[in-house]
């Protein structure tokens, strides 16, 4: 080869050479970066519960089974369109028609896109809004939508991840009004405001779920009518219905209508169906319409059950000059196999003491107000304690954590909304000496030696070993070190 041929094939091979290392470079950092950064979130074995879980907390149930004017702009969807029609042509992404907020018309999103049916709020909830001519037929789970194009079909309960849930949601139809060889029922009944569906099916009737999939969603999407909106409620249960109706009419003028069951065909001017989740128990008020947050939710329900207390104080607030201490008692599994001492040891400790198990015959105005009245409540992991949204600014919450690695549990079901509400929050983990499970296995039983071990088993494994068979033999001196605590917490 001529030297000057050879002279300028050289720099090419090194700067190919050089390409080359930096591409293996590249590809070594991307493998540590990914190893690092982008395994599974779920590592340990409680996360990896968790994951299985996907948050389907199914705790043991403590009882038996047109806009209206000065509305705020509503979330937009966070994620993609729902991808469930119930028709098998090719559809294009309809929007609502006559629609749109303040800042949207048209259909249109804040981006200027167009704005689908039925899309999806959050990973757990999916919303469908349309306006014009709407005629719901509850009796055959149809809604007639005019301006769309494709049919819908939509669970309006906020708890999509959970299929356990969303197989005890009835199912209903957006259908496009006026399509052929389905002609759409006359209006029996017409509406001026907007109508909502929601559904107490799933796993409604846990006072937990209650409030979690129900409740809170429920306050989000509709408190910004100013109760200029009608409920339709799918899987009506009449003595669910009745235990919440004063919540309710804090968010609607009109009685809740049994749309499964109804006879009419009823007609709004809009119908929006599903309700939208934020988090366990909470409102991100960044989110919310009007930027509320579950502050405002407890103020509702106070308003609703006539509950006057603001704030707790250590000097009580039934005269006696003392915080009052309301022990959450339990039936079941997981109750105290020490109540009597507990309420003697917190006597001592100067508190006035109220034991209470809430139960579906309790009535709830007067459970609330029970809980209102509390500066410190105590009680083992459990629906039960979802009535910390009864407790006063400043009071404190303290959950009693069973043995068997718990911890990530008992924080996102409560210790975790425990700060939103403006509840101090209190940890009581128990110990292996306080568990009956030690009188129930051997000393060697991987249940007491390799909690871990019995959370990779699943759900259900760690359900049955550590919530439905274990109940508690509270320590009474770390009682008592946990109630100076407490009361040193109040204002």
């Amino acid at each position: 080869m001529k030297p000057s041929m050879r002279s300028r094939q050289e720099p090419r091979r090194v700067s190919n050479g050089v390409i080359i290392g930096a591409m293996l470079l590249s590809l070594c950092v991307l493998s540590i970066v990914k190893a690092r950064y982008c395994a599974t979130p779920f590592g340990k074995a409680e996360d990896q519960l968790q994951e299985q879980m996907n948050a389907s907390i199914r705790m043991e149930t403590d009882e038996s089974p047109a806009r209206t004017p000065g509305e705020e702009e509503e979330d937009e969807p966070e994620e993609v369109p729902s991808t469930a029609p119930a028709v098998t042509t090719p559809a294009a992404v309809s929007t609502t028609t006559g629609g749109g907020g303040k800042g949207r018309k048209g259909g249109k999103s804040k981006g200027g896109k167009a704005k689908p049916t039925c899309y999806m709020t959050s990973k757990r909830s999916e919303r469908c809004d349309a306006s014009g001519d709407i005629r719901v037929d509850g009796n055959r789970s149809t809604i007639y939508v005019s301006g769309i194009d494709r049919e819908w079909r939509t669970k309006p309960y906020a708890r999509y991840h959970d299929p356990v849930a969303m197989a005890h949601v009835r199912e209903y139809t957006l259908k496009p009004l006026g399509a052929a060889g389905d002609a759409a029922p006359a209006c029996t009944k017409n509406h001026s405001v907007p109508g909502f569906m929601f559904s107490n099916g799933g796993f409604s009737g846990n006072l937990y779920h209650d409030y979690t999939d129900v409740l809170v969603p429920l306050f989000i999407s509709t408190h910004q009518f100013k109760g200029r909106v009608k409920f339709l409620l799918s899987g009506m249960k009449p003595w669910w219905v009745a235990k919440f109706t004063p919540f309710f009419q804090q968010l609607t003028r009109y009685d809740v209508i049994d749309v499964d069951n109804d006879q009419e065909v009823h007609c709004f001017p809009r119908i929006l169906i599903g309700a939208t989740f934020h988090k366990d128990m909470g409102v991100d008020p960044r989110r919310s319409p009007g930027h509320v947050s579950v502050v405002d939710f407890k103020r509702a329900l106070r308003r609703a059950f006539g509950l006057e207390r603001e704030a707790a104080s250590r000097g009580g607030a039934t005269g006696t000059g003392k915080p009052r201490l309301l022990i959450i008692s339990r039936r079941g599994s997981r109750r105290f196999l020490n109540e009597r001492e507990m309420a003697r040891v917190a006597a001592e400790a100067g508190f006035e003491v109220r034991v209470a198990e809430p139960d579906q015959h309790t009535d709830m105005a007067t459970f609330a107000k029970l809980v209102n009245s509390a500066d410190v409540m105590i009680g083992v992991h459990g629906a039960g304690l979802t009535n910390m949204v009864f407790l006063p600014r400043g009071a404190v919450l303290i959950q009693v954590v069973p043995f068997g690695g718990l911890e990530w549990l008992t924080s996102v079901t409560f210790k975790d909304p425990a700060a939103d509400m403006e509840v101090n929050y209190m940890d009581y983990n128990v110990k292996l000496e306080e568990s009956s499970l030690i009188d129930q296995y051997p000393k060697n039983h991987q249940v007491l030696t390799d909690p871990y071990a019995v959370h990779k088993q699943g759900w259900d494994a760690l359900k049955t070993a550590y919530l439905d068979k274990q109940n508690i033999r509270i320590d009474l001196d770390r009682f008592k070190a946990t109630l100076q605590d407490a009361m040193s917490r109040l204002p």
